[in-house]
């Protein structure tokens, strides 16, 4: 899959350019697996059918990039490093070694030679969108698998300040316990009630299916079983194209 660069800014109709965006190694995923369990005489629910902002898990990063940079919507990208591309760990490794092979060990030097091959190669690959809601404060964070298996959603955590204190009087207190109030509510006329404890809609009882969970600002949207997928699919094809000397004995 070729590299896909926007073009336009939702709320600016200048040109994007590359270096607008980070390319840096995509922090580790904070997700774990658990037992997950769905409460009795509880139907599972279709996760895959939540959106957060629109965004739904499996949607390609090249429809997520038309919805929020060639269209106007309620959020925007970040000013600074909206998307982050970053490459496999695995691939990364590849391309050091190739680019080392040709004598270039100057760590600047480097780096160009391996996000150079990778962009070549369509390995580099849009790993994070982060989105904010200017006159609410609300946050979406975006990630996306690499290309090897189609750059597609496989996490939305939104964020916003519910659960915030302005202050130790007894009022902030009483504020935000309605606020939560309210954000809950808005939860449950959207998704309908947890089919998981009190927080967690599940489709199914394996952790590696679609899930959400609720916390007290926040919601995450997450389908853990395509990111442990892309994960080892990478792991494998960056083993099967390393270039190894063409040793002979």
């Amino acid at each position: 899959m070729m590299l896909y660069v926007p073009v336009l800014h939702a709320e600016e109709d200048s040109p994007f350019l590359y270096d607008d965006f980070a390319i840096v190694e995509s922090d580790e995923a904070d997700i774990k697996t658990s037992p997950v369990y769905i409460n009795p005489d509880t139907p599972s629910v279709n996760v895959s059918d939540f959106d957060i902002a629109g965004i739904m898990l499996g949607m390609p990063f090249e429809d997520i990039q038309i919805l929020f940079f060639k269209t106007k919507s309620l959020y925007s990208p970040i000013k600074k490093n909206s998307i982050i591309y970053t490459i496999n760990q695995d691939w990364k490794y590849n391309l050091d070694y190739e680019c080392r092979e040709q004598n270039i060990i100057i760590p600047t030097e480097l780096t160009k030679c391996i996000n150079s091959l990778a962009k070549k190669r369509g390995l580099l690959y849009a790993s994070e969108l982060h989105l904010i809601r200017k006159s609410t404060g609300e946050t979406v964070d975006v990630y996306f698998t690499s290309n090897l298996t189609d750059n597609k959603v496989w996490r939305v955590l939104y964020n916003n300040d519910v659960n915030e204190l302005e202050g130790d009087d007894d009022k902030f207190e009483n504020q935000r316990q309605k606020k939560i109030l309210a954000f809950w509510q808005n939860i449950l006329d959207k998704y309908g009630s947890p089919n998981s404890g009190t927080d967690k809609w599940l489709t199914s009882s394996n952790s590696y299916d679609p899930m959400m969970t609720a916390y007290y600002g926040s919601l995450d949207l997450v389908d853990i079983g395509a990111n442990a997928n892309d994960a080892a699919e990478n792991v494998k094809s960056a083993r099967e194209n390393f270039k190894v000397k063409p040793y002979a004995f």
